[in-house]
């Protein structure tokens, strides 16, 4: 599968992510201070949550339900409970568009 076009950058807002799916596979798309954007896999691996519903702070986005932080960067939890990473995928920018393989995942 190759990238598919989400959404133009312009829409995303700073701190914030918003929940797509792309193939199938729910992604949380994060825009974080610096502007830079993110894709993580939307789902906590500790209680079945979407994280796109949740906080984001730097460059970690915190589920609501129990306080697990997994980073933007690399999808590693950063505290518990959540001991299991979520997928990063890889976020190409075209003509100001956000487009994103979801069958293509960054290595930590």
């Amino acid at each position: 599968m190759s990238a598919e076009r989400v959404c133009p950058a312009a829409e995303l807002v700073a701190n914030e992510a918003r929940r797509v799916v792309v193939g199938g596979v729910p992604i949380a798309l994060v825009k974080d201070s610096a502007g830079d954007i993110h894709a993580i896999g939307d789902t906590c691996t500790h209680g079945d949550i979407s994280l796109s519903e949740g906080f984001v702070e730097g460059e970690a986005i915190e589920c609501w339900a129990h306080g697990s932080q997994f980073s933007l960067l690399t999808g590693k939890p950063l505290n518990l409970p959540a001991y299991e990473p979520v997928p990063v995928f890889t976020v190409e920018l075209i003509d100001g568009d956000v487009f994103i393989d979801p069958t293509t995942t960054k290595a930590s």
